[in-house]
């Protein structure tokens, strides 16, 4: 058995799923860079089964809450499923699951590091929960969540309130209107991009962040400008 057949193995052992159809494991587990032809044969690399695993994971996490936290709000709720289903949760979860080494990188890609890398482990976690949800049925798919995202659940490791949330909160609490966030770059190759985002408020200059996505960088955005304003992300709580 190859080194690489030996890691998808102890993968499969890892996450309590043993797939039927192995090239959905193949596939959930290429990325981009090791697919030859081009952009036109990305179809062939884990993103259309990130795009599903996505939103099985949010389903699932949804249903999870649901019944164990039954006298929250919708608001609670929707804090707890956000925090749960981010890249940044993914990604911890993928190392957990001991996810790199069994991925199927390019050389430049593999040589830069891209075993270790967030968004690239955030992604193939989705696509994976994506492959099990195809070949075993929701139950399957639900079972592989449960066992790497319920003690996640039951004992956050941040606060449910994001900056975003909370810069959101303070700024309505002093009469003025919603943050808008302004995309100010994007630099970087197209699967390891950065982006670069500002905030803004009446009256305040603007506060900048950067992130792999769109998202993190205007939660870092709203973090620099609550830090600016002396507002602690750290005394916040649910």
């Amino acid at each position: 058995m190859s080194r690489k057949a030996k890691d998808r193995t102890a993968l499969e052992e890892k996450i309590g799923f043993k797939f039927a159809d192995k090239s959905l494991l193949e596939r959930a587990l290429t990325h981009i860079s090791a697919i030859s032809g081009g952009p036109q044969n990305r179809i062939a690399s884990y993103q259309r089964l990130e795009f599903l695993g996505d939103h099985v994971l949010g389903v699932v996490i949804s249903d999870m809450l649901y019944h164990a936290f039954q006298k929250a709000n919708e608001g609670e709720l929707s804090r707890r499923l956000a925090d749960l289903v981010r890249k940044e949760t993914c990604a911890e979860v993928a190392r957990d699951m001991d996810l790199g080494p069994a991925l199927r990188l390019g050389n430049s890609e593999s040589h830069a590091g891209g075993r270790l890398r967030a968004t690239i482990l955030a992604d193939a976690c989705e696509a994976l929960i994506g492959a099990v949800f195809i070949d075993g049925g929701y139950e399957s798919a639900a079972a592989v969540i449960e066992r790497f995202w319920k003690e996640r659940m039951l004992t956050p490791l941040r606060p449910l309130r994001d900056p975003k949330t909370m810069l959101q909160e303070w700024a309505q609490a002093r009469g003025l209107p919603t943050p808008a966030y302004q995309e100010l770059a994007r630099t970087g190759p197209h699967h390891h991009p950065e982006f670069r985002v500002a905030v803004v408020l009446p009256n305040r200059p603007p506060a900048e962040g950067l992130g792999s996505s769109k998202r993190a960088a205007e939660q870092a955005a709203a973090a620099a400008m609550l830090t600016r304003e002396g507002v602690s992300t750290d005394k916040i709580d649910a």
